[in-house]
């Protein structure tokens, strides 16, 4: 288990004020419910959560208590989008004091394997990660979490910025992993959260061209509305991607460097596959599928490389940076928000689950 609390036994350091949080007990089954606090550590800090956002694999876990291959096999706290106001510091920590805004990175990594030590901490096969499987999530009052983990928010960047920051850093750490720049066209494949912030993170890193796809047009409104250079419908039927390729590629106007899947299902990643330029990469972001049927050999014989995309290390200062210059705006992006009260707690996912016009739903605690 995490830092960030239990549901029975250690002890409590919230100042005899109850932790509530938000417990995954079964299948669309969510109950806001007292949360122990672990004792302080020398290197932590107690964090008072004000904003925390829906996740998709959040949505996956309440609807079938899985994601991928982490099973819910126990009640749990969800969430893992993150900001708050330090409440409490260890008695090691020089860094933060009771009062500063911080954003939370959620993944608590071992520094002692091979893949922590070669800076590949996300990686890392002994990571405690925020709701995932067993590990408690962020949707409490409070949570206890490593310092060096928590990011200081400048004085321009609100709370729900700062807990924007999780999404965008797995769009930071896509475009990094594809060495995007101003020389790259780019294409990103689905319009949701992840594709929408991975835009806008290609944007910052100064990607050339950019074109969108999506099978709904609201989604595509707004990543326009955001800067996308172009923007193509597709359907869902994969008989349909020859002919979307030649769209995309009219669109585009220039060779595809870099395709990102920002979907993860046999059509998307078809389609990147096959529009991606000569000697480009197509980066797989998003995890629709555990398995897909894709044209792999021709896209191998033109030296498409294909590069898995997993969370992301290092990229909170960066996100922060993008925030505080104004270089990228995750503002348009919260479209619901939402208290803390049971109620409030159901309508929220259930606003997310149902997808529409919601793009990110926003807990304000």
């Amino acid at each position: 288990m995490g830092k960030g609390g239990m549901s029975q036994g250690g002890e409590g350091s919230g100042e005899g004020e109850e932790n509530m949080a938000a417990w995954l007990l079964g299948v669309n089954n969510l109950k806001i419910q007292p949360f122990i606090l672990p004792p302080l550590g020398p290197h932590d800090v107690r964090v008072r959560m004000k904003a925390v956002g829906i996740c998709g694999s959040d949505v996956h876990y309440l609807k079938k208590l899985r994601c991928a291959d982490f099973i819910v096999k126990e009640p749990m706290v969800i969430g893992h989008e993150c900001a708050g106001i330090i409440d409490e510091v260890g008695t090691q920590v020089k860094s933060l004091v009771p009062g500063d805004r911080v954003a939370l990175e959620p993944g608590i990594s071992c520094w002692r394997c091979q893949l922590c030590k070669e800076g590949r901490y996300n990686l890392c096969p002994e990571m405690k990660f925020f709701a995932t499987p067993p590990v408690h999530g962020s949707l409490a009052n409070q949570v206890v979490h490593p310092a060096d983990l928590c990011f200081k928010l400048p004085d321009n960047v609100s709370l729900e910025e700062g807990a924007m920051c999780e999404p965008l850093s797995v769009g930071v750490h896509a475009c990094r992993r594809a060495d995007i720049g101003p020389e790259s066209n780019v294409l990103v494949m689905g319009a949701g959260p992840i594709g929408l912030v991975t835009m806008l993170a290609a944007r910052a890193f100064g990607a050339a061209r950019i074109v969108i796809v999506d099978v709904d047009d609201y989604r595509l409104s707004v990543a326009k509305d955001l800067g996308a250079d172009e923007i193509v419908k597709v359907s869902t039927n994969i008989q349909d991607v020859a002919e979307e390729v030649v769209q995309i590629h009219k669109a585009m106007g220039a060779r595809v460097d870099v395709s990102f899947d920002c979907a993860g299902f046999d059509k998307t990643m078809s389609t990147a596959l096959s529009a991606t330029s000569t000697g480009g990469k197509v980066c797989l972001v998003g995890m629709g599928h555990n398995e897909m049927t894709v044209p792999l050999t021709p896209a191998a014989a033109r030296e498409v490389d294909v590069v898995g995309v997993f969370r992301y290390k290092n990229t909170w200062p960066i996100c922060i940076e993008f925030l505080r210059s104004g270089k990228i705006d995750v503002k348009p992006l919260i479209t619901h928000r939402f208290g803390f009260s049971q109620k409030e707690v159901e309508e929220a996912f259930e606003t997310s689950a149902r997808g529409g016009t919601a793009i990110k739903v926003m807990f304000n605690l």
